[in-house]
């Protein structure tokens, strides 16, 4: 893929034909707006796309594959511009940006959302939540749907509802031929299969439709603090309640330094603390004794657990994922969370550079692990948490010391983990091997079977990249 030249961006006809055939803009370097539509959530990656086509609709989706394939251009595709890695934004090639596509449409009868590519949680949670209804997703609302989903998807709902995969019905698709297709169980089958968890490898979505389920605006929900001395026996004890908890049940665990928020107490911002962010989504009357097993764990320093809007619990943490600080992550899964794990991971903490950065582990199972293996490319059904090591920080002469710290900390881990790793967390390109680590190799070779039915030349290659057959 080469990028374009100056001369050719400003006087060639094919790109006045481009111009004439789009709904929506084209923005080139030094013009108004580009700079704006080339800045994603992670503010390591700082790429200059010779164009950007900010996308209205599908006939642009379809009309911009088309001019990178005939102009041999690399393409990036930007949803929500949160994925760690960065592939939203590419250098000299196009970048097709599709956050303006960002409706969300919610039909209560066939209990359906249709969710265009640009949307983010905090769009799909209100619209579902305005009729009671929700399909489970994430942790931080600015997160953007169509990234979230394509890599499997998972969030505090994930225990009642499975994956945010699991309640994927269909997915509107421009192919790397820029055909627009309906990719759903009853047309393009096993395309589908590879969509829900496979990345963007195969095409760009234009839309999804989930299912819905009800769920009134409360929950039972919110943060619970200790102090890091404490961790290790805290944690044992989260990990012994997690393994009888019902589906209704979701904890969070977060090892961190303190923000300077009200509920925690002023002697403890900037300090190392553990956050268990917890909630009860099931039936009103039985959440205080569902939560009360974690609640009473140790000798908390803060418990601000309450009913709370659904919507008000998912954006809680936000501040600590906003936009604009350099990230680095490494993940893992593991079977369960043992005390050698524990305590390999609190010593980790101990050591971890700066305030921002965080090891989060989720409490995975429940109805995620009892749907059918290979129901989807998601092939980590029975491991009991996730891990996530975030490096997190502002000025660029640290980029070393944090990535040393993250990867320090998986390399600790790595004996007492399963070996896979959850899509959405692989930061940059960490190989084939790692994207292999993601999905198994039974999985990865029907993966690599579809790319080279639907990309046999790897068009979309900007993402966690599965490598046609030649």
């Amino acid at each position: 893929m080469t990028p374009l030249s100056h001369e050719t961006r400003f006087s060639s006809p094919q790109f006045d034909s481009l111009r004439d055939a789009l709904h929506g803009p084209v923005l080139l370097p030094g013009e108004p707006g580009y700079d704006a539509a080339r800045t994603i959530w992670n503010a390591m990656i700082d790429r200059h796309p010779a164009m950007i086509i900010q996308a209205q609709d599908a006939e642009d989706v379809m009309v911009a594959v088309r001019f990178a394939r005939e102009q041999g251009l690399e393409v990036a595709v930007r949803g929500g511009g949160h994925n760690v890695a960065g592939h939203a934004v590419c250098e000299g090639g196009l970048m097709l940006d599709l956050s303006t596509m960002a409706s969300v449409r919610v039909d209560p009868r066939r209990r359906i959302a249709r969710v265009e590519p640009g949307a983010l949680l905090a769009d799909l949670d209100r619209e579902t939540q305005a009729l009671e209804l929700v399909t489970p997703g994430g942790f931080i609302s600015s997160t953007g749907v169509a990234g979230l989903t394509l890599g499997g998807g998972f969030g505090y709902l994930s225990r009642r509802f499975g994956l945010t995969v699991d309640n994927l019905r269909s997915v509107e698709l421009v192919s790397a031929e820029a055909e627009r297709l309906r990719v759903a169980d009853d047309e393009h089958a096993e395309l589908f299969w590879g969509l829900r968890g496979g990345g963007g490898n195969f095409g760009v979505a234009t839309a999804f439709e989930f299912a819905l389920h009800d769920q009134p605006p409360e929950v039972m929900a919110g943060p619970v603090v200790h102090d890091a001395a404490d961790a290790p026996a805290v944690l044992r004890s989260v990990a012994e309640v997690m393994r009888e908890a019902p589906d209704e049940v979701a904890c969070l665990p977060v090892l961190r330094h303190a923000p300077p928020k009200p509920f925690i107490p002023e002697a403890f911002h900037g300090e190392l603390i553990l956050l268990l962010a917890m909630i009860h989504s099931g039936d009103p009357a039985h959440s205080e004794a569902a939560l009360a097993p974690l609640r009473r764990i140790g000798r908390p320093i803060a418990d601000v657990v309450a009913r709370r809007p659904y919507v008000e619990f998912q954006s809680m943490f936000d501040a600590t994922a906003d936009a604009g600080a350099r990230n680095y992550w490494k993940g893992h899964y593991l079977d369960q969370l043992t005390g050698e794990a524990i305590d390999v991971l609190c010593e980790r903490a101990r050591r971890m550079p700066g305030k921002e950065a965080s090891i989060g582990m989720l409490s995975l199972g429940g109805e995620i692990a009892r749907r059918p293996a290979a129901s989807t490319p998601y092939p980590h059904r029975q491991a009991g948490w996730v891990l996530n090591i975030q490096a997190r920080w502002r000025n660029p002469q640290e980029d070393a010391r944090q990535i040393t710290w993250a990867r320090d900390t998986f390399t600790a881990m790595a004996p007492l983990t399963t070996g896979g790793v959850y899509v959405n967390f692989i930061s940059g390109d960490e190989g084939e091997a790692r994207v292999r680590a993601a999905y198994g190799e039974d999985v990865h070779a029907r993966l690599v079977a579809l790319k080279t039915r639907w990309d046999p030349d790897n068009l979309f290659h900007l993402n966690q990249n599965i490598v046609p057959t030649p």
